[in-house]
């Protein structure tokens, strides 16, 4: 059975991407439906509402349903709209227009508009980017319709990773459930529950994973590990500058850990300063106290000399590679 169309729609709001998919979607069912000579399109310096009220009110030759999509109407004004309003009060049936409009600021789809679409009988439809604080939520809601349970920490670090993108984080939302999906399913209804240190580690990439099971390493004295998960980064192709702040970064949150403890802040206060899920909060901790904190701040120098060599600054005419290696032994020692 064909598709059903309006006569009219208003597709607007600041989710910029995805007002981009639904017209790339509605022209590709356009063509599909009514072919190229069936299919019109306004945009740029064209799209004006003088110019689509003057194809709203031609003549075409066009067998089956016509379709007229605008793009930009977030630039027109509201007192130029008197010969489009007139034209869509008396639209042939068969014909079906589309107006896009990538809100921004002040930048909005006339009131007007709204209004003539609503009288013919048409559909408004609102893309809209959620506020930053709203996307753990609404990411706890889509995961639930995946038959994924996430807790709150769960949902917050799944934006912390993906960004906040809301198609790019429903991907990432099917591909969890994906991994975890049995097929038969062994509980038909069961909803599989995920905490943040799984989230973290499912939705980075290989090179991310490697990155964290080096830093961590050489927080825990592990050299052979160390310099294992080194090469095996170095062999995908990863450049040592990015890998260098990889390291950097957790022996510098050890070190702030190390120097909070030691000047008498609970642990629970030093756990709560830092960005990452409490297992690998108490293990960094638990790390830092060991350590101390005046052989991570050596163990942070020793990086910054290795960050020269990766800049070609090295003095001692060791290549990045060497220097690399001989940064991990001097850490892990």
């Amino acid at each position: 059975m064909p598709p059903s169309f309006k006569s009219a729609y208003l597709i607007h709001g600041d989710d910029h991407g995805r007002i981009a998919q639904r017209r790339a979607r509605l022209r590709e069912l356009a063509e599909s439906q009514s072919g190229a000579q069936g299919f019109e399109l306004f945009e740029g310096e064209a799209a004006t509402p003088q110019a689509v009220a003057g194809a709203l009110n031609a003549m075409t030759f066009a067998i089956g349903r016509r379709f007229i999509i605008v793009d930009g109407v977030e630039r027109w004004k509201e007192n130029d709209l008197d010969a489009l309003e007139a034209a869509m009060a008396q639209m042939d049936p068969e014909t079906t227009i589309s107006f896009f409009a990538r809100e921004d600021g002040r930048s909005k789809a006339p009131k007007r508009l709204h209004d003539a679409i609503k009288r013919a009988g048409g559909e408004i439809s609102v893309q809209a980017n959620l506020k930053p604080w709203e996307l753990p939520k609404w990411v706890t809601e889509q995961a639930r319709a995946c038959g994924l349970g996430l807790t709150p920490e769960a949902a917050r670090a799944l934006v912390n990773q993906v960004g906040e993108r809301q198609e790019r984080l429903l991907r990432e939302l099917e591909k969890l459930a994906i991994e975890f999906t049995e097929f038969p399913p062994a509980r038909p209804q069961a909803t599989i529950e995920l905490d943040a240190e799984q989230v973290q580690e499912l939705t980075a990439s290989s090179a991310e994973r490697k990155a964290w099971t080096l830093a961590d390493a050489l927080l825990c004295g592990e050299p052979d590990k160390a310099i294992r998960a080194y090469l095996q980064i170095r062999a995908q192709g990863e450049r040592l500058p990015g890998l260098v702040y990889w390291m950097s970064s957790r022996l510098r949150q050890a070190h702030q850990a190390a120097r909070a403890l030691e000047a008498g802040q609970p642990q629970a206060t030093v756990r709560g300063g830092l960005r990452m899920p409490p297992k690998a909060a108490d293990q960094l901790i638990s790390d830092a106290r060991r350590i101390g904190a005046d052989k991570l701040r050596s163990a942070i120098e020793v990086i910054a000399d290795l960050e020269l060599a990766s800049r070609g600054g090295t003095r001692k005419g060791a290549g990045e590679e060497t220097s690399a290696l001989l940064a991990i032994r001097a850490i892990t020692a």
